[in-house]
């Protein structure tokens, strides 16, 4: 009877806890704006606190503080926009030559496309059946004269054919695709709006919540509690700071190789293709479109294209096999098998911001095991 019991028990624990985890994935995919907006924030707020805790150094209040920081930090986002947008400005102005050269590629394949398809229907399709049987032509219709007795005549009382009337949809104005378009951006561009405030109030109130939250625990746990947190913060803003200098190597070393050939606007590819070539998996080909691009006024020389081609792969083979994991590898410690499941868990949740967001949040889940000691077993299992 014990060992039934023990059985059952365990039976409804883990159909409690399958129940659980099916309840946080629905939640997570249907709440993902929301989420992703507080995970976003959380980890502005780790980056910026060690700012926070200098300029309190200098006598400032913590209030004060995180205001100074949280400005400072939308001052910078300023000005790199303004650049980009001084950029965009100057790239409008070589929009139509970009747009000509972009034509002629794209009928140059066309036209290839079709000289191979008829190169293919020539070549399996017989030939006989290419020319077609010449088909004799129809009888014209012998027309009804007024002599002519077989001619039917048309009844009098014979009612008029019924014509087939078509529904046509009403159009949908301009307004109401905007209106969609617009709607489908509305609750992220909501949510993006409160994430400075996020930011400012966890910074501000930091010692507060945290001392608050560890006053509802007791004993052992609240030093758990406190260790898993400092733990996490550590190990976000490691992950974050280090894709950013090793982003920030790859920008300057790209800029020195698209200078060398005169790459039209390679102050601004240069940034976008290093820090487009630490996306997971994908990076290469992502890093390849901005040079690419705008390569495309040079006209058509295969040596720059094999040049840019080349500089990204080096650049990108030599950022993740040497420079990652001294940078980023070293601190977060989980194995290739859980950073793919990650990516594809996170991917399929959130879409292509939950693929910048997995590897993070499964390194911060991994440091919450780490230092919970009934835990432990997992985060040796998502470690190296």
């Amino acid at each position: 009877m014990y060992a039934s019991g023990t059985t059952s028990q365990r039976s409804l624990r883990v159909g409690v806890g399958i129940l659980a985890a099916a309840a946080a994935v629905a939640l997570l995919y249907y709440g993902r704006v929301f989420f992703i907006t507080i995970v976003i924030a959380t980890i502005i707020a780790f980056l910026l606190e060690p700012m926070v805790g200098f300029f309190m150094k200098l006598r400032f209040p913590r209030g004060l503080a995180s205001f100074v920081v949280c400005s400072l930090g939308l001052m910078v986002l300023y000005f790199v926009a303004l650049g980009l947008y001084t950029e965009g400005v100057a790239m409008m102005d070589d929009l139509p030559a970009y747009s000509e050269r972009i034509n002629e590629i794209v009928d140059n394949a066309s036209l290839r496309v079709e000289h191979f398809q008829e190169k293919v229907y020539q070549t399996v399709v017989p030939r006989r059946f290419q020319e077609g049987a010449e088909l004799p032509p129809a009888p014209p219709p012998e027309p009804a004269s007024r002599g002519n007795r077989n001619a039917k005549k048309k009844p009098d009382n014979e009612p008029p054919p019924i014509q087939e009337v078509r529904v046509r949809p009403e159009p949908t104005p301009l307004f109401n695709y905007i209106y969609e378009y617009l709607r489908s951006f509305y609750s992220v561009l909501l949510m993006a709006s409160f994430v400075p405030f996020l930011v400012y109030f966890i910074l501000s109130w930091r010692d507060h919540l945290r001392g608050r939250l560890l006053a509802m625990l007791e004993g052992d746990t609240r030093y758990t509690v406190a260790k898993a947190l400092d733990g996490v913060a550590e190990m976000v803003r490691a992950y974050v700071i280090g894709n950013f200098l090793l982003g920030l190597l790859l920008s300057i070393a790209s800029a020195l190789l698209f200078a060398l050939v005169k790459l039209p606007y390679w102050i601004v590819v240069a940034p976008i293709s290093g820090f487009l070539s630490l996306a997971p998996y994908i990076g290469m080909p992502l890093a390849l479109i901005p040079p690419l691009v705008a390569a495309l006024p040079l006209g058509t020389q295969p040596a720059l294209y094999l040049y840019l081609s080349g500089s990204v792969a080096m650049l990108h083979l030599l950022g993740l096999n040497l420079l990652y994991p001294k940078f980023v590898g070293s601190r977060v410690h989980l194995n290739p098998l859980v950073v793919t499941i990650a990516l594809m868990l996170w991917g399929m949740l959130w879409g292509g911001i939950g693929l910048l967001l997995a590897i993070p949040l499964t390194a911060a889940i991994k440091a919450i095991f780490d230092n919970v000691a009934s835990l432990q077993h997992y985060g040796r299992l998502l470690g190296d």
